[in-house]
């Protein structure tokens, strides 16, 4: 399903870890991300690529930057979209994820629940729930776009 309000657009985010070999291993257990590459001296990766639903991300190791657990405050999130947003919310609550909003459906129809990683990085986990023009819950629309 499409949803005009939140179309989904390649993009390939690096994301910063104080270490690429523990989130990576965070990563695949709670969220269930997968590993398609990594890179550096065996045991202390500088960095990997892994796929997250249809999303492929970078891990970069920090170096000199502090993590957002570290600076107590998040610079950004990310959404993945995925199939089963429910079940993979108690897959990561189980694993240890910190859950900040449960399940629910958004105004401009997205269904989705938001966690927190090992490193305080903010995550949205996300699945179509109804096609809305962005005019239809409220949004002004700059410019006609697709």
């Amino acid at each position: 399903m499409n949803n005009r309000s939140l179309p989904a657009d390649t993009v390939l985010p690096h994301v910063m870890y104080r270490s690429v070999p523990e989130a990576l291993e965070w990563l695949k257990q709670v969220f269930g991300f997968r590993e398609h590459y990594r890179y550096g001296e065996p045991g202390d990766e500088s960095g990997a690529q892994v796929f997250a639903g249809n999303a492929c991300l970078m891990l970069k190791r920090s170096r000199g930057h502090a993590s957002p657990a570290e600076l107590g405050f998040g610079t950004q999130s990310l959404i993945i979209f995925i199939e089963d947003v429910e079940a993979h919310c108690e897959r990561a609550r189980t694993a240890g994820a910190v859950i900040v909003e449960e399940p629910h459906e958004t105004v401009y129809g997205e269904f989705q629940y938001a966690a927190i990683d090992l490193d305080g990085h903010h995550w949205l986990f996300s699945h179509h729930a109804r096609d809305l023009a962005p005019e239809d819950w409220g949004a002004v629309v700059a410019e006609k776009s697709r």
